[in-house]
Formats: structure tokens, sequence, C-alpha cells
């Protein structure tokens, strides 16, 4: 029988009655489709992992053991991850250690950093569209990405907005910890 403290093959508490080896053909499965939709493979590993974990949050040994990994492999996966706004780094009170924890409403943040992002671009095309010229194909082609990106980023706001709204009627906790009334 397992005790209290040990963990199975993501980190997690054995028992919570889970079946570790689900568990961790889950992480995987989901770590492959967001690798196959062109995140770092390791990146995604250790996402899904902290994606499982009851908390959203473990240590770097604690990610090297659940999955049968490097801890140089989780220092570069970690990296990328809070670059991404997808991860944060905390310390683990009274240890020198790191804890990497699950931001609050990661997919939310990632999707409002893709906004930056496009903005960006806009910036960028709007410069080559003025260069190229509007009247040229490459010109025209670069002005249709402008106007592409200008409506995403309008429907994202949008979008944004009604999830916030929707969220609240699920009965999710706010990020204080309470439910949303």
């Amino acid at each position: 029988m397992t005790s209290e403290t040990e963990t199975g093959a993501t980190g997690q508490s054995m028992s919570s009655g889970r079946d570790a080896e689900a568990v961790s053909r889950f992480v995987e499965r989901f770590a492959s489709e967001m690798t196959e939709a062109g995140m770092q493979r390791m990146a995604s590993r250790v996402f899904a992992a902290l994606l499982a974990d009851d908390d959203g949050s473990m240590t770097s040994a604690e990610l090297a053991v659940a999955l049968q990994i490097s801890p140089a492999a989780v220092s570069g996966a970690v990296n990328y991850l809070t670059q991404v706004s997808m991860v944060g780094r905390e310390r683990d009170p009274g240890s020198r250690r790191d804890r990497y924890r699950l931001l609050d409403e990661v997919w939310f943040a990632t999707f409002a950093s893709r906004d930056r992002v496009l903005t960006r671009w806009e910036s960028t095309l709007k410069e080559g569209v003025r260069i190229l010229g509007e009247d040229t194909p490459a010109g025209a082609r670069i002005a249709e990405t402008v106007a592409f990106f200008e409506f995403l980023q309008a429907e994202l706001v949008g979008m944004m907005d009604r999830w916030h709204e929707h969220r609240k009627t699920l009965g999710l906790p706010a990020r204080d910890g309470r439910a949303n009334a």
C-alpha cells in the first residue's frame, strides 16, 4: 500500500485513487497533441504534467521523476513555458527550490498574449504594405493579412469578454478561490 506522501507517474498523490498509468498516458497523449500543434515537445510534456497535477504545481525534481527526464530538460521546458506566460516560477517556502505553477486562467492568458503578438505583427506588416505598395501583389497580400489580424483581434477581445461572462455561469471558483456568483 502506498503512503500519503508517495507519488505516482505525474507527481500526483497515489492516495487520490487514480490509476497512475492512465494519468501518465493522458499526460503523454495531451503533450503529443500540443507538440503536433507546434509547441516544443518537452515544454508540452511539462505543461501537461502540471495540468494533470491537482494543485497545478511541481518542483523540478518532481517533474523530472514524473516524466522520467533530466533536470536540464525540465529547466529548458520551464524557461520556454515562462516566456510564453503559461507557467510561473515561485520559491518553495523555507527552501531554495523553485516550484513551477500553472498561471491562473492559463488559457485566457495564453490567448491574451497572442493578442499582443498580433499587434506587433500588424505594425510590422503595415510598414511592409507601405514599403511594397498597396497596388503590388505582395503589398495587397500583406494588406489582406493586416485586415485579417485586425478582424481576429476585434473578435478575440469580444470573445474573451464573453468567456468571462460565461465562466460566471459555470460556478467555477474565482481567482480568490470563492465561487462566482
